[in-house]
């Protein structure tokens, strides 16, 4: 009798503490006030960070083209090649064509809390095994590497 007895009591102790019905839904069953900011730009694949937009011009701006390269010389070119060769980091190529230009540009930037919550960051360091350091670039410098990341592509 003291092992049914005990039994009723552990299931109904694990019951109680255990989540909630409304405490299991997924982000994609959550109403859109539920939604956190960070969760929809993550959700719509721009990462997370100050860039929310980004207006790309056709064709390239040269000036741009060439600071960004100026600056991957500087500071990007130690860890990532402009093909698809991973070095320390992932190469360049064809990045522009499967990352939206938010999410590149908010990885530039903000790359301790991409890689703490963006998924794609952390598919990235799992791959790499090497955390990419800030840089402290600026939005500026961010978007003339991301006009040479298109050029690269050639767009």
């Amino acid at each position: 009798m003291k092992s049914v007895l005990s039994i009723l009591l552990t299931g109904c102790l694990l019951a109680a503490c255990g989540p909630k019905a409304t405490d299991n839904k997924t982000l994609a069953e959550k109403p859109n006030s539920m939604f956190s900011d960070d969760d929809r730009s993550i959700a719509e694949g721009k990462g997370i960070g100050e860039v929310k937009e980004v207006t790309l011009n056709n064709p390239l701006d040269a000036s741009r083209v060439q600071r960004g390269l100026d600056i991957y010389d500087m500071k990007c070119s130690a860890c990532h090649q402009l093909d698809t060769v991973r070095l320390v980091g992932p190469g360049w190529q064809g990045l522009t064509q499967t990352r939206k230009p938010e999410w590149i540009m908010n990885m530039i930037t903000n790359v301790d809390v991409m890689l703490e919550k963006d998924p794609e960051a952390q598919k990235l360091l799992q791959l790499c095994l090497t955390r990419m350091p800030n840089q402290n670039v600026s939005i500026g410098d961010a978007r003339d590497i991301l006009e040479f990341m298109r050029q690269n592509d050639g767009e």
